[in-house]
């Protein structure tokens, strides 16, 4: 499968310059400046051009399969598992008979939810995959193929929607905006066309804003770091339209006292590609992942503003133990197990990565979902 998959890549893949060419009209249309989230969401989903609607890999656990880098279902089926005994507790507590998945990548959460909901007996209706990218659902169509007859795709909002919504690592890839504090004065930092190279480069460029971190940032040093106008959006946009349920948002990031410490002054904004890690997204463009980390904080108070209730909010690896993690798995392979301490320990995946868990009030009331059963954090958001 990986390697029908890197000769997949090796096929459809666009010329190395068709995004750029595509990014530089779109600058000189715009005036000769784009704003960094307007720049990022051509680079990741351009129709056919952008990184995630392109033939690349993508997804995978060794650099060797062309992949870039890797995510907690493609490092071990008992994340999706796990996540699935959350997703059966929910269905059964909110009374619905749905489950939604934002971004599903590779299939493989899918893959493993469903093999949980369905061996639990519980009456599941459909699971429906919100996806843009086209290249995407081919695969997750493949993956999912024994499950054809209860998987949906969609590639837009829904206008109403009732179930339990899962996303990982879903959050990170909205696009951000950037913002420069230099000599106390705050900028926009922006997109421009650097013609005066051959062949022409995007480079950095500044503009004054009004926009600020959501709390002040102690200190008059240089700082860079994001706001998420886009991330909030979408879970604005998720409050209008889900009338019951319960949802399970997985990504890495922190609370917004410790997303904007003073000490973080270069942001958290990363490329990924063939497992390795920069910070320039100016560079190779549609070759590789851009991504930011979450402001848990902000989205959390985003929910509540839309009248949605925070449920819960842990790191994965204390909510994948309250979940059950390790139910049964005194069988399973040495190799297994290993995987699965990439999941929980602390200077791995276990803590950066959190869980966020909302619902309609109404659906919140007299549960508690059984991965927040202890260690829960929302104090600290």
């Amino acid at each position: 499968m990986q390697k029908k998959d890197a000769i997949l890549s090796a096929e459809v893949h666009p010329a190395p310059n068709e995004l750029f060419v595509h990014i530089a009209q779109t600058l000189k249309q715009a005036g000769g400046w784009l704003p960094f989230d307007r720049f990022m969401s051509l680079a990741l989903y351009t129709p056919g051009l952008g990184y995630y609607a392109n033939g690349l890999l993508k997804f995978g656990s060794m650099p060797d399969s062309g992949s870039d880098f890797v995510t907690a279902p493609e490092l071990s089926p008992w994340f999706g598992r796990t996540l699935g005994r959350q997703v059966v507790q929910a269905l059964r507590a909110t009374g619905t008979d749905q489950v939604w998945e934002f971004g599903a990548g590779s299939g493989a959460l899918a893959e493993q939810v469903l093999t949980e909901v369905l061996a639990s007996g519980i009456p599941l209706k459909q699971y429906t995959i919100v996806d843009v990218s086209g290249q995407l659902r081919q695969r997750q169509e493949q993956r999912l193929q024994p499950f054809a007859p209860l998987v949906q795709w969609l590639d837009t909002w829904p206008s109403r929607l009732q179930g339990v919504i899962i996303g990982n690592e879903v959050l990170d890839a909205m696009p951000v905006q950037l913002i420069y504090r230099r000599q106390d004065v705050w900028w926009e930092r922006g997109v421009a066309l650097d013609a005066s190279v051959d062949p022409p480069v995007f480079c950095w460029s500044d503009r004054p804003t009004p926009h600020r971190p959501p709390v002040d940032v102690p200190g008059d040093h240089d700082y860079l770091t994001e706001i998420h106008p886009q991330a909030e959006a979408f879970i604005r946009t998720l409050a209008d339209r889900w009338e019951r349920g319960a949802a399970f948002f997985i990504d890495y990031g922190f609370p917004e006292a410790e997303y904007y410490h003073p000490q973080r002054h270069m942001g958290t904004l990363m490329c990924h590609r063939l497992h390795r890690s920069d910070p320039d997204p100016l560079t190779d463009v549609g070759l590789k992942d851009i991504t930011a980390h979450v402001n848990f904080t902000g989205v959390a108070l985003a929910a509540q503003e839309a009248g949605l209730q925070v449920m819960g909010y842990t790191s994965q690896g204390r909510f994948l133990i309250n979940a059950g993690l390790f139910e049964g798995m005194e069988q399973a392979p040495l190799t297994e197990r290993a995987a699965c301490s990439r999941l929980i320990n602390e200077h791995e995946m276990g803590e950066l990565f959190k869980v966020l868990a909302l619902a309609p009030v109404a659906s919140a009331e007299g549960w508690l979902p059984l991965g927040f059963s202890q260690g829960d954090r929302t104090h600290t958001l």
